[in-house]
């Protein structure tokens, strides 16, 4: 299982593994269906191409490494964030997302 969400080549290289024919277009028409069907979320993040994860997670966030550009599931909201909604609006939802480095190019990074 995915530790975060898939762009459409990792999600192929994951297949392959199981399908060693598949194709990218195979991959993005099931994308396409699953996204339509609800059984899959695309995320996107600013500068990167989009994402994707399985709908079925609980509301969460994510951390993206800026080394190695890989993207984290982080379980858990902080919450309080209607505060933070100017008076007369309505917050119908919300994403957020840390930036930094992931444990493996953190260690790179102090050798």
């Amino acid at each position: 299982m995915a530790s975060g969400p898939l762009t459409p080549a990792e999600i192929l290289e994951a297949a392959r593994k199981r399908v060693p024919g598949m194709g990218i277009a195979t991959v993005y028409r099931n994308l396409k269906l699953f996204l339509r069907s609800g059984l899959a979320r695309e995320i996107a993040l600013p500068g990167s191409s989009s994402r994707y994860e399985l709908f079925n997670l609980e509301h969460h966030h994510h951390f993206q490494c800026r080394d190695c550009l890989q993207v984290y599931c982080l379980h858990g909201c902080p919450g309080g964030l209607h505060a933070l909604t100017p008076e007369g609006f309505v917050l119908e939802e919300h994403e957020i997302v840390l930036y930094g480095r992931c444990a493996g190019c953190n260690l790179d990074y102090k050798m």
